[in-house]
């Protein structure tokens, strides 16, 4: 065969590293760009900051990327209420949150504000070397630590406790024994917060009922509940009360006692540091509608140094072509930039006209959202939607919530419309809410009430929304009073 030359015509999408650079800011959260808007400060001398704009680097001292920021009076007004947590405790065992201590008048705040609280290991650890000890007794008790989980909970059985004492310890005509490491167990157990290092629940219960006082009332009840874990568990009351002997009024007294407990000590120690969601849009109300607008506080503020843009005009040889150069790219930053507040702006208004009910009812009244809705109305492709709203917030007068989460599927209803699968969880959770204690509504009971609003839902979608909310089964639910 001969090499032979051939002519061919078609056409290929090629991204060009301005789309590329496009596509990156788009998907940048707001901390992130800022940081990004700083890199680009520092390496184009064509870039600078607006008068007045901050240097991003002042909140991030360390260079970690880790910035916290704090919103303005005008965006704290615009949220109201207050925040709801969800317990992965039912309702049981309910426990107690614990103040973090006060601090001196003469603190720096900015420490106060970055210091990083001590974990709980360091907690149990500064006690154990206040607290005396032999050296062998210090070992095993090292060695429970390290055994904690965040609970505060020993996460390991106590034949590998001794195991991995034996292995470092090593004395031979002197060999460890079970019980010197359930004594050091019950030791660290007095430690703060009372109850670490207990093996399971009613271990960690029991401890801080010992540390009340003995005149206690229904003190000795309490204590026997704890015998009966299987039945507190599945909430057989009924059963309980024949186990115990006692009368229904004495039952719920302890009951009440054992919920002034705490069932993960640990947690009262150390955790994770907040996280602060930086608002990108702001949603106002407006002359009986909603107004949506980009958060002017947090946005970069950048743009061309007047000086080194002149020169890159005038000045010829390497010198000249670098600044021209330099002032290119700090163009197709600025386009970017511009290109990525457009299209925020542009998507954010769109799910807030779609959304309208949500701003002025509720949860309740959200409408089914997908990607592809948002993408035909602005004229977009899925992907950059998914982007754009990717870690990406809105502040508005009902709270702080992602862009994602005005996004959800649908349920049909009996009339022939949709109901989305954020306004069934609300209602599931207003009915839960409303129940009678004593009888809760089961899953079935809540799939009939959803059908008779129209609803159309089946009993495994209840308990999935029900699950998904952490909201505990009927029976888990079920309390005396």
């Amino acid at each position: 065969m001969k090499p032979t030359l051939q002519l061919q015509i078609g056409q290929q999408l090629t991204m060009t590293p301005q789309l590329q650079q496009a596509i990156r800011l788009l998907q940048l959260s707001t901390l992130d760009l800022r940081m990004e808007i700083q890199q680009a400060v520092e390496n184009n001398p064509l870039l600078e900051l607006e008068d007045g704009a901050e240097d991003f680097s002042a909140d991030d001292p360390d260079g970690d990327g880790e910035m916290e920021l704090e919103r303005d009076d005008a965006l704290d007004d615009l949220v109201e209420g207050s925040v709801e947590t969800d317990s992965e405790w039912d309702d049981l065992y309910v426990g107690q949150s614990s103040a973090g201590a006060g601090e001196g008048d003469d603190a720096d705040a900015w420490q106060q504000r970055h210091a990083n609280p001590d974990t709980l290991l360091d907690h149990l650890e500064w006690q154990l070397n206040l607290t005396p000890m032999s050296d062998r007794d210090r070992v095993i008790a090292q060695i429970i630590l390290e055994a904690l989980d965040e609970r505060g909970y020993v996460t390991v059985s106590l034949e590998d406790l001794v195991g991995t004492a034996e292995t470092q310890i090593a004395d031979p005509d002197d060999p460890l024994e079970d019980d010197e490491v359930v004594a050091v167990l019950h030791r660290l157990q007095q430690f703060d917060p009372v109850g670490v290092a207990s093996r399971d629940l009613a271990e960690c219960l029991g401890v801080q009922l010992a540390q009340l006082a003995a005149d206690t009332p229904h003190l000795d009840t309490a204590r026997a509940l704890l015998v009966h874990q299987e039945l507190l568990e599945k909430h057989d009351y009924a059963g309980l009360r024949r186990a115990l002997a006692v009368s229904e009024a004495d039952l719920v007294a302890a009951l009440g006692l054992l919920r002034t407990l705490d069932p993960a000590p640990g947690q009262q120690i150390g955790g994770d540091t907040a996280d602060y969601a930086v608002p990108d849009v702001v949603v106002r109300a407006h002359r009986g509608g909603w107004r949506v607008e980009l958060n002017e506080e947090v946005l970069p503020k950048v743009n061309l140094q007047a000086q080194y843009a002149q020169m890159a005009r005038q000045v010829g040889g390497d010198d000249g072509q670098y600044l021209r150069n330099c002032m290119q790219e700090a163009k197709w930053f600025l386009k970017s930039l511009q290109s990525r507040n457009d299209t925020l702006l542009k998507v954010a208004s769109r799910i807030v006209e779609v959304q309208q009910d949500f701003f002025n009812y509720g949860e309740e009244a959200m409408k089914p959202l997908v990607l592809a809705d948002i993408a035909e109305a602005v004229e977009m492709h899925e992907s950059t939607i998914s982007r754009v709203t990717n870690q990406k917030f809105m502040l508005t007068p009902r709270g702080v919530f992602e862009l994602k989460y005005f996004f959800s599927s649908h349920v049909d209803t009996d009339g022939g419309g949709e109901c989305s699968s954020t306004a069934i969880r609300a209602i599931i959770k207003k009915l839960v809410a409303a129940e009678n204690p004593r009888k809760p509504l089961s899953d079935n009971k809540l799939a009939s009430l959803l059908n008779d609003q129209g609803i159309k839902v089946a009993r495994r979608t209840v308990a999935k929304y029900r699950e998904a909310m952490r909201i505990p089964s009927s029976s888990a639910r079920k309390r005396l009073v």
